[in-house]
């Protein structure tokens, strides 16, 4: 059976047998499969098994969805084969089907403060998505303050032209 298994520190027990019912992984317990990591959103993709393969669809996560290295298309489905990496955020899962099975220990990926300690192999940083919003507020804010400071000038010019007339 097709399963994904879990090689990122802190996460090494998890694995989870993929069924060809389509199911979801994310961050929320309501999830098909559960992974409680910031990294990963709260329904980050779906996937089901078809033959050998899984097909991932990527939900619109914040961080993405990776097949080695290999960045997703937001609801575009893509192919995950036996002994490929899906990164789901910080995330590593390794596809096995079971059939072909080595006696090499698996490879543990740190996240948190363990990644920040030790150099990364990706280069890949995560955050949330740019906010637009920020600017915008920045933008109107700068605006009010050039109209407030401009209208004080107009005020202040009054009343000194007043003083000196009188």
């Amino acid at each position: 059976m097709p399963k994904l298994v879990c090689i990122t520190a802190g996460f090494t027990d998890r694995v989870f047998d993929v069924k060809t019912e389509k199911g979801t992984l994310g961050r929320l317990e309501e999830n098909t499969f559960c992974i409680p990591e910031p990294s990963v959103s709260s329904r980050h993709c779906e996937l089901w098994a078809k033959g050998d393969e899984i097909v991932i669809k990527d939900l619109g996560s914040t961080n993405g969805s990776f097949i080695n290295d290999a960045q997703l298309a937001a609801e575009k489905e893509a192919t995950l084969r036996p002994g490929q990496t899906l990164r789901l955020g910080q995330v590593e899962l390794r596809y096995e089907t079971g059939k072909k099975q080595t006696d090499q220990p698996r490879p543990v990926v740190k996240i948190g403060a363990e990644a920040a300690a030790a150099p990364s192999s990706k280069g890949a940083s995560f955050g949330k998505k740019t906010n637009n919003t920020n600017k915008i507020f920045l933008a109107v804010g700068a605006v009010l303050v050039i109209v407030i400071l401009a209208l004080l000038f107009v005020a202040f010019s009054a009343i000194g032209g007043g003083a000196t007339g009188q």
